[in-house]
């Protein structure tokens, strides 16, 4: 009985389960794609038995693009482009050698070359051939129209109901492309603890290693890596949350005061950023030593006020430095709130390109300041706790 139970598992594949939402989700898209599909096509085209509204592949299609409309396979290139392919690879095996079984193989066989080639792999397009050759007098009537109606026709419209039910119910259709050349080199942000230095460039090369199909985007991986360290990172941290991390009694700005005073503040309490707030004490913003840096006005240029010269000037000097702090503070600044959990928190510095964080109340109010030094700590503090009760 062991030895069945083991057999029969090793053929059920290893596939994380989705919600109700989703399988519902799915069921009812491939309704109305099949559905509008048929209809449309029996209202421009009319409908009798010589007419085939829908051919059979089209609702494995239908399967990959309500189903699994992340995957490469099920992307608008892939089945249009496999689909028609197909077709006319099915349609010449046949009117060269009639609809013999070798055709039919010959034509099954030539169209996932093709796909390969064209990076159209789309799994139903083999029935599409096969269609072609073994489809009866109907299809062997239509000929190399075959190609336009139903196959193209068909493809068309269940595409086209797919990109706005998938719209229409939360999924990005057509697929999110891999990043671009330049986002290949960055790294992938794991916890501050441990960085595996993955880039989305290793991930195409391991892929390749295998050297098979992967119905996967190696940016797909890249998010899901991103996800399982947030997991592991809130499951290390115990817990912790903005509250219980962040400093409270924090060195603040307004707008109207003077760089030369905010400068000064930033040496003397030894932050690299400072809170930005109104008189009401709500979060407008953020000064950091970059902004600083880039954006201040330092007094007359001249040989010498190069970035070095800055640095020193930054360190040692406040005199050549100009204008308020709403001259230069960044706007664009996101808060939490004291009970978001520091993985959200660490997920949001990751987004921002930003190491500190203001807490802010319900009403944006400033309470504290989270950064990248408050996070490295609690996290190696819950480390160090779960050593202890090891030991």
């Amino acid at each position: 009985m062991k030895l069945f139970a083991r057999f029969f598992a090793r053929l059920v594949p290893n596939m994380v389960s989705v919600s109700p939402f989703e399988r519902l989700r799915a069921a009812v898209g491939a309704f109305v794609g099949i559905l509008a599909t048929a209809g449309v096509t029996a209202l421009a085209l009319g409908h009798g038995l010589e007419f085939p509204l829908l051919m059979a592949p089209i609702g494995a299609s239908a399967v990959l693009l309500f189903a699994v409309p992340s995957s490469p396979l099920a992307q608008p290139w892939s089945i249009l482009a496999g689909n028609c392919l197909a077709a006319l690879v099915g349609i010449s095996c046949a009117q060269l050698m009639g609809p013999t079984p070798v055709a039919a193989a010959l034509a099954v066989s030539v169209s996932i070359g093709l796909m390969l080639t064209f990076k159209c792999l789309h799994p139903p397009s083999g029935a599409v051939a096969l269609t072609a050759v073994v489809g009866g007098p109907v299809i062997a009537d239509l000929g190399y129209a075959f190609v336009v109606w139903p196959v193209g026709i068909n493809s068309v419209l269940l595409l086209l109901a797919a990109l706005l039910f998938n719209r229409l119910t939360g999924k990005q259709y057509p697929h999110k492309p891999a990043p671009s050349a330049a986002m290949d080199a960055k790294v992938l942000p794991f916890s501050p603890q441990v960085s595996l230095g993955i880039s989305v460039d290793d991930l195409r090369s391991a892929m390749r290693e295998r050297d098979e199909v992967l119905s996967v985007d190696p940016a797909d991986i890249e998010d899901v890596l991103e996800r399982a360290a947030l997991v592991a990172f809130s499951r290390r941290s115990g817990g912790i949350t903005a509250g219980m991390v962040m400093s409270r009694d924090v060195a603040r700005v307004q707008p109207g005061t003077s760089l030369r005073v905010a400068l000064r503040t930033l040496r003397s309490q030894g932050v690299k950023a400072l809170p930005v707030v109104d008189g009401a004490n709500q979060v407008v913003g953020i000064l950091t030593q970059t902004d600083l840096l880039e954006k201040a006005e330092w007094g007359p240029v001249h040989a010498s006020s190069g970035l070095g010269w800055r640095l020193r000037a930054l360190s040692n000097s406040d005199r050549p430095l100009r204008g308020k702090v709403r001259d230069v503070m960044t706007t664009n600044v996101s808060t939490v709130a004291e009970p978001m959990p520091i993985a959200l928190v660490m997920r949001l510095m990751q987004h921002s390109g930003h190491h500190h964080i203001p807490v802010a109340s319900d009403d944006g109010r400033l309470v504290g300041m989270v950064t990248q030094s408050d996070l490295i700590g609690a996290l190696l503090g819950s480390a160090s706790e779960d050593l202890a009760r090891i030991a």
